[in-house]
């Protein structure tokens, strides 16, 4: 991952480069973010593990915030990586690309050395502007808002100009017009407004919306790319579902907001309009995926019967992260997602561990998968490897992370039970109920047994770091012998 970005197979493709430098910043900040929840996990467990150095707010929100720019970080570099490919065009503009890519980077050093040493500051315009905005997974200040928002508006502008001057396609069209919804959607967070609901309805747009429409659709043109390159899936397949899932998930993305708004007084008609709706956006990319399989299969039959060799899989390890990423989305985005914002439920769940437990799974399943996946197309093709095999380290790393993820939803599905049961259904929901439910032995075993899987989870990482650092070597080193 590191020498591939100056040694590479594609030298003189300023596109493709410019997506493996985005990977590489993109692995640390992962590291990043599951080491902050590991920090988290423990000090649920015990309070005063870095107490006032490093309190558990600091830790969640550098958690979360690193978790959605080191996505927003691969998702762009998958963009760069995947230009060329698509519109036979190398690139408008990359040197501009490369130089908001060193803006963005330092601003994002700068904010998080502000998350840690300064934290917090008093209620004040000063303190919106230099060091926390205090909205939830949008915490950066406003300055970091404005570079924000102008390094994706160059992003978009190399995109779209590469684009017009390059080949159409159906995944490419797909992605432009994802990536104008992607870049406007995250302005509706960077005004206030006095009265808290109205903040929060906007404030839901940018995090609900961002993710649950045009994050989904920007995996589903992923996927589809990913198909053809790996396995040589049909484009007429791929781009079909890739429409459908446009009309499913621009529809559901926007109906799928009502299960938010039952706390924030909206008409009561959005509640099993926002459920129902919410729970079909991963419909789309199984079905494609299942179809391209079968298809991909029938196809290998043929060939065979035919005394031909056919298609080859050419990426063992991304292939396996794609397969991962076909199911993770449907299981935590759809499955874990709906049972639990049914508003007869909600009214009981929200707030609790089910909800933490909905977004870990469904953040690794719907994306984290699938960008890990491009992040080792992009190896295999920096590298020159025409068959990338996986090794045992990327073996390791794809099951001690999908088993750490999978166990820490586990946990905290057990621990929001508990909270239901106890705090909110027994106890009526009041200050004392929350404590109560805190300190009983369901509660503190499944905590216990999330840190542990954090844990797994994180070694899993480091696996994966392992991989990618000595893929390529291992990969011509067995080619050779």
């Amino acid at each position: 991952m590191l020498t591939s970005i100056k040694t590479n197979q594609f030298a003189g493709n300023q596109g493709k480069e410019l997506g493996m430098m985005y990977f590489r910043v993109a692995i640390v900040l992962f590291g990043a973010q599951l080491l902050m929840g590991l920090i988290a996990a423990i000090q649920f467990l015990a309070p005063g593990f870095l107490f006032e150095v490093f309190d558990f707010s600091v830790a969640r929100m550098v958690h979360i915030n690193a978790l959605v720019v080191w996505m927003l970080y691969a998702m762009i570099g998958s963009v760069y990586f995947m230009l060329s490919d698509e519109t036979g065009h190398e690139g408008v503009g990359i040197a501009l690309g490369k130089l908001a890519f060193w803006v963005l980077t330092a601003a994002v050093t700068v904010v998080v050395l502000v998350y840690i040493f300064i934290q917090v500051g008093s209620g004040s315009e000063a303190t919106i502007w230099l060091i926390n905005e205090g909205r939830e997974y949008l915490e950066a200040p406003r300055w970091a808002d404005i570079g924000i928002v102008v390094v994706v508006l160059i992003f978009y502008w190399n995109v779209f100009m590469t684009y017009m001057k390059g080949e159409k396609t159906g995944i490419m069209t797909v992605m432009v017009a994802n990536l104008m919804a992607l870049a406007g959607l995250y302005l509706a967070g960077m005004f206030f407004t006095d009265n808290i609901s109205m903040d929060q309805y906007w404030w839901w747009w940018v995090i609900h919306l961002w993710v649950e429409a045009t994050w989904e659709v920007f995996v589903g043109t992923l996927a589809a790319y990913a198909l053809i390159k790996i396995i040589g899936a049909k484009r007429e397949i791929v781009e079909m579902w890739l429409w459908i899932e446009v009309l499913m998930l621009f529809g559901s993305g926007i109906l799928g907001l009502g299960h938010h708004y039952f706390w924030i007084g909206t008409p009561e008609y959005w509640w099993e309009i926002g459920a129902l709706f919410s729970a079909l956006e991963p419909v789309p990319l199984v079905a494609m995926f299942v179809h391209v399989l079968y298809d991909w299969g029938k196809e290998q039959g043929i060939a065979k019967g035919e005394g031909k060799t056919g298609s080859v899989m050419n990426n063992g390890p991304a292939m396996a992260w794609i397969v991962t990423n076909a199911f993770g989305n449907f299981l935590g985005a759809g499955i874990w997602g709906f049972f639990h914002t049914l508003p007869q439920v909600n009214i009981y769940t929200h707030g609790s561990q089910f909800t933490a437990a909905h977004g870990h799974l469904a953040f690794f399943g719907a994306y984290a998968t699938i960008l890990i996946g491009m992040m080792y197309l992009g190896l295999q093709y920096a590298h020159g490897i025409d068959k990338l095999k996986a090794t045992f380290k990327s073996k390791m790393a794809i099951f001690l992370i999908t088993f750490g993820v999978v166990g820490m939803t586990v946990a905290l599905t057990i621990a929001g039970y508990e909270q239901v049961l106890v705090e909110r259904a027994e106890l009526g929901a009041g200050w004392n109920a929350f404590f109560v439910a805190q300190e009983l032995p369901w509660y503190i075993q499944a905590m216990v047994w999330r840190a542990i899987m954090g844990l797994v989870t994180f070694v899993g990482f480091v696996y994966l770091v392992w991989d990618f650092l000595t893929i390529a070597k291992a990969n011509k080193a067995a080619a050779a012998a």
